[in-house]
């Protein structure tokens, strides 16, 4: 058995493709658009991941979008969270919350630890953002920071 993906529905492709790529740093490696089925499936790798994203088809984010109906009525997603979370290991948790924050992303869990943060794309998917290697030390103002909302 082999992990492939992930699929993630979205509600507006361009607001999660700015989540996922402009704040958590995620690399478009192939798209797919069915006129007919009236869908647009998107591709996603974490940036040390694309060579072997694009080899394999793995380890992958499919963003899924279905368009809306000929009517102009769109589909409402609810449940984000039903799913569980991403997860994906940092260089510096620090330094990947400061820009998201920078991007207008609350961090609703702050890395207090200097290991873990918890956010959530647009559509109220949970995304886990872990320290790669040891803890960082303890820094303001991530240490007094409380936690906001749900993730």
């Amino acid at each position: 058995m082999q992990y492939l993906h992930t699929m993630l529905r979205v509600s507006d492709l361009e607001a999660a493709l700015a989540f996922y790529c402009d704040g958590l740093g995620l690399v478009e490696t192939r798209r797919y658009e069915a006129k007919k089925g009236r869908f647009t499936l998107v591709f996603l790798a974490a940036p040390d991941d694309v060579e072997r994203a694009k080899a394999d088809k793995a380890p992958l984010v499919e963003l899924t979008y279905n368009w809306p109906a000929e009517d102009g009525t769109a589909e409402e997603l609810t449940g984000g969270r039903n799913f569980g979370h991403l997860a994906y290991r940092v260089d510096d948790i620090y330094a990947t919350c400061a820009h998201l924050q920078s991007q207008g992303i609350t961090i609703l869990r702050p890395p207090r630890d200097g290991h873990m943060a918890f956010i959530r794309s647009p559509d109220g998917a949970s995304v886990e953002l872990l320290q790669a290697g040891d803890n960082l030390a303890p820094q303001e103002p991530w240490a007094s920071m409380e936690n906001t909302g749900e993730w």
